[in-house]
């Protein structure tokens, strides 16, 4: 009894604590840092032989005898500017495809505005587009820019150099082609075109008239102003990324604010920024060897990112000329789209941008899965019940080896039971003679171990398909829950909406968690109960636990959890009925 009361006691205490601490965070959590200006950012400039620019001296590497500039900023110590005002300054171009609204800065020629047609901020069809890209001198700056490295004395097009258009609308139908003209004999041309979803093709072009040969290499980045905010789950990987010789290399920004840089070198391969559900990603010639480079410097207080590559260096002869092409992806991670770009452009393991994990092999087929069941019912919360039926029948011999094994254990309960009051604190007889009972009855304790773990890989393959897909995000299931990825937004503790009073995060406890919670004691009231006193309590508050560790986790989660839950306390009722296990030895 005592023992009881000082953990009742502590549980209490725990509480109180966790949720102090969440209220005093909030109250005394410290406002963000303004964000810094920037006024002149990754502006490749003109570079000598030894590698000194004609701009502001910044970070290099040298190629070829070639020191190219791709990162550097000035920084003036102001608010960031508003991005519609900056939308509404400079000539543009428009972008406007099936799924893609924005624009081309013809200043700079960058692809620094994009929205995404079909994905909203909120449920509400009226909501915001996403906003994917902004222009470089707003408060979250990100976009894409493309453009030459010149070798001693070669004047290219900078940050504000001034492009002229073909057209005034990008569209999949009708590409733009932007000019520049550096007045001594080189004549620039960057051609972007778009396919109905989300990827540009970058074709680079400089003639020369001039009498003298020029030597140049062509440059694509991406740059990223500040941390973005991260969902913080260890399992999905939100930052730098890319593939190098068939290689995945996943880079989180805190560690690249460790490292600095990172450079790589090979043959094709790909390079990006990803949020959970977004990508930005540059594609390189897949037949030449380009240098590669994850990149975090700061500005101010401004966390800077960029991924950028550099391709071999090329010369242009005097009266000739010279092209190079590259795609640029910005949009959703969808994984047929990602599938189908390895076929129509040759980039190889685009689809290793979704963070199925390492049982990739069975993460992918179990998405594909939901997707089918899903395309029948039209519904992706009965999709994953159908999906979990389907699972549990394909591994149902194992299960059911496992749960035969859990079930004669379970029906030993009442002699192990009289052993341990017998024996008392003797556990060397008591271990002595519960082997011979095992030896007697056949019976081996660790035979339903084996089939469990077997099922591991599969189960938190379909729990990563649940988390990182973006079919997920806003789909409806029944009732209150409305998007499969939020949590669930009841909480017990203001008695699901009756109370006008808004928990903290810790005590957002909804009713889907709490059915999970109920499902799991059921089902570990079913399962022979520990030999220990003391494990026996732990395992007892184990759901608890659980209830409120999985109540923030999204919906879809914690609705296949309870879901495979309810599902194996089926089949565990079964085989113990058949086995003549019933009432309240069941339940003991």
């Amino acid at each position: 009894m005592i023992d009881n009361k000082n953990m009742i006691l502590a549980i209490v205490l725990s509480i109180a604590i966790l949720v102090g601490f969440q209220m005093y965070f909030d109250a005394t959590r410290p406002p963000p840092p303004e964000q810094a200006l920037i006024s002149d950012q990754l502006a490749p400039g003109a570079i000598t032989q030894s590698g000194q620019t004609s701009s502001i001296p910044q970070t290099s590497r040298p190629i070829s005898g070639i020191a190219p500039v791709i990162p550097g900023t000035t920084v003036a110590q102001a608010k960031g500017q508003n991005r519609a005002d900056i939308l509404a300054l400079n000539n543009r171009v428009k972008i406007n495809t099936p799924r893609l609204h924005g624009s081309i800065a013809l200043t700079g020629g960058r692809v620094d505005d994009l929205t995404l047609i079909g994905y909203r901020e909120e449920q509400d069809a009226d909501s915001a587009e996403i906003v994917l890209l902004s222009p470089k001198a707003a408060n979250g700056a990100y976009y894409a820019q493309f453009g030459w490295v010149g070798a001693q004395g070669i004047k290219v097009p900078g940050q504000e150099a001034k492009w002229t258009a073909s057209a005034k609308t990008l569209t999949p139908d009708s590409p733009v082609t932007l000019s520049w003209d550096n007045k001594e004999g080189l004549l620039f041309k960057r051609t972007f075109a778009l396919d109905e979803n989300y990827m540009f093709t970058v074709t680079q072009t400089v003639e020369n008239t001039s009498k003298s040969l020029a030597v140049l290499n062509a440059y694509g980045l991406i740059s990223r102003r500040g941390t973005p905010e991260t969902t913080g789950f260890y399992i999905l990987h939100e930052g730098l990324l890319g593939v190098s010789e068939k290689t995945l290399s996943e880079v989180d920004y805190d560690d690249l604010k460790d490292q600095g840089q990172i450079k790589n070198e090979a043959i094709g391969g790909w390079i990006g920024i990803t949020d959970k559900y977004w990508l930005t990603a540059l594609i390189p010639d897949q037949k030449l060897k380009s240098q590669t480079r994850y990149l975090h410097r700061m500005q101010g207080l401004v966390d800077m990112y960029q991924v950028d590559y550099l391709s071999p260096q090329v010369s242009v002869p005097a009266g000739g000329s010279i092209t190079t092409e590259n795609h640029f992806f910005a949009g959703a991670k969808e994984v047929k789209l990602l599938d189908a770009y390895e076929e129509k452009i040759g980039v190889t393991q685009f689809d290793l941008a979704i963070d199925f994990g390492w049982f990739y092999f069975l993460t992918k087929p179990i998405f594909y899965a939901l997707l089918w069941i899903n395309d029948i019912v039209l519904n992706l919360g009965i999709s994953i019940l159908l999906l979990t039926v389907g699972i549990k029948a394909i591994l149902f011999p194992l299960a059911n080896k496992s749960y035969t094994s859990m079930s004669k254990m379970k029906k030993l309960s009442p002699k192990m039971t009289e052993m341990r009051e017998r024996y008392g604190d003797d556990k060397m007889k008591l271990n002595q003679a519960m082997m011979d009972l095992y030896k007697k009855e056949k019976v081996n304790p660790a035979s339903g171990c084996l089939p469990i773990l077997i099922q591991i890989p599969v189960f938190f393959s379909l729990y990563k398909v649940l988390f990182v897909t973006i079919e997920m995000r806003h789909a409806p299931f029944f009732g209150w829950i409305q998007d499969l990825s939020a949590p669930d937004p009841t909480t017990i503790f203001n008695l699901f909406g009756l109370i006008p009073f808004t928990p903290p995060d810790f005590l957002m406890v909804g009713i889907w968690p709490l059915l999970m919670g109920i499902s799991m004691y059921l089902q570990q009231k079913l399962n022979p109960q520990p030999t220990d006193p003391v494990q026996a309590k732990i395992f007892m508050f184990l759901p608890i636990i659980f209830t409120f560790l999985l109540a923030r986790f999204p919906a879809g989660l914690v609705v296949y959890w309870a879901w495979n839950n309810t599902l194996s306390m089926a089949q565990q009722w079964l085989i113990m009925r058949k086995m003549g296990i019933t009432g309240k030895q069941a339940l003991s």
